[in-house]
């Protein structure tokens, strides 16, 4: 069984995350692939630490014609039997037709509600989510064609990260977020809870065009002396065990990779009830949810599980037990080789 992965991704992004783990975990098992992404120092850094050496393409606007001329070469080149695309550009800029005996079949992988007339061309299509598998067959592709494929995170744990590189007191309770800042993230109604808390800290790990306007809201909040705006990091592992809550306020969030993240951890987690957090999480259970776009309600939510150490323990286990049932790299791994055998025929 040949793939060919192809991924014209952002510098940071969940998806582009998960696409290097996933890669990585099925170069473990053993399959072949070839690797096709754009250039990037940190993911290529990471692929060739699993065994892939990847090819490196523009994956450009629409006057970029020499991307699709590549991959036509490497299509003739590898012959795959799956091509697995990422997102709009990398499924856009694929041939539209089998090449000569070059025979495959183009699966494409959505992380959210994308606009669709960009996988018109594709044989299959993967969603993350049950509710996007639903949306791609509310546009009218058949259930046959729509599949479901979670996704999966390390379950290695890591030593804390020293509270002291945070700037954090050791007596402090540590609420921790992560992810790209974004107005979808909803890190500005976060920020503005933090405001019923006096004695929490905050650390954001992400970047993003919204940096300059959150630490403005911030000050604005009066809460900036204990926020912690970290950047993009790759050691979120470490920073989960360091935290005493994790907090995913989202305005909207298709899957919530980041709370699959916490459970791995056994980190307590509290969100909003946007798309992918209100699938994942049994309010009460696994975690707390509470409405999108109120800082009261979450700031109340925070308060709740930082004083209750029953609570946030009972939290932290059962959502261990989510992440040992679904989202383990072995069994999302299989699930992807099963599909990868079941679709090629």
């Amino acid at each position: 069984m040949r793939v060919l992965q192809a991924m014209a991704g952002s510098e940071y992004g969940g998806a582009e995350a998960f696409f290097v783990r996933l890669v990585s975990g099925l170069a473990k098992a053993g399959l072949d692939q070839r690797v096709v992404i754009r250039p990037n120092a940190g993911r290529q850094a990471a692929l060739k630490q699993a065994g892939i050496d990847p090819t490196l393409l523009n994956f450009g606007g629409r006057f970029d014609f020499k991307t699709p001329l590549a991959l036509r070469n490497e299509l003739r080149d590898y012959r795959p039997h799956v091509v697995l695309t990422w997102m709009n550009r990398a499924t856009s800029k694929m041939p539209k037709r089998k090449l000569g005996d070059v025979d495959y079949v183009h699966v494409a992988r959505l992380g959210g509600y994308y606009d669709l007339k960009y996988y018109r061309h594709c044989d299959h299509l993967i969603g993350n989510t049950p509710d996007i598998v639903d949306y791609v067959i509310g546009e009218g592709w058949p259930k046959d064609r729509v599949h479901y494929l979670p996704n999966f995170v390390a379950a290695d744990t890591r030593k804390a990260a020293s509270r002291k590189e945070l700037h954090v007191p050791d007596s402090a309770k540590l609420v921790m977020t992560l992810g790209r800042l974004h107005e979808n993230k909803g890190f500005d109604v976060l920020i503005r809870a933090m405001s019923m808390m006096p004695e929490v800290y905050l650390c954001i790990a992400g970047e993003g065009p919204e940096r300059e306007a959150l630490e403005e809201v911030a000050l604005s909040e009066g809460v900036r002396p204990r926020i912690r705006f970290l950047g993009w990091r790759e050691d979120t592992a470490s920073l989960l065990a360091a935290c005493d809550l994790f907090v995913c306020p989202s305005r909207h969030e298709p899957l919530g990779n980041v709370v699959i993240e916490a459970w791995a951890q056994s980190r307590p987690v509290v969100a909003t009830a946007s798309q992918g957090p209100s699938m994942l999480i049994q309010s009460g259970e696994n975690g707390i949810l509470v409405p999108v776009d109120d800082d009261k309600a979450l700031g109340a939510a925070i308060k709740r599980v930082l004083s209750d150490d029953e609570l946030a323990k009972s939290l932290a286990t059962s959502g261990r037990k989510s992440y040992e049932a679904d989202y383990t790299e072995g069994d999302v791994v299989r699930r992807y080789l099963d599909f990868f055998q079941k679709v090629a025929g």
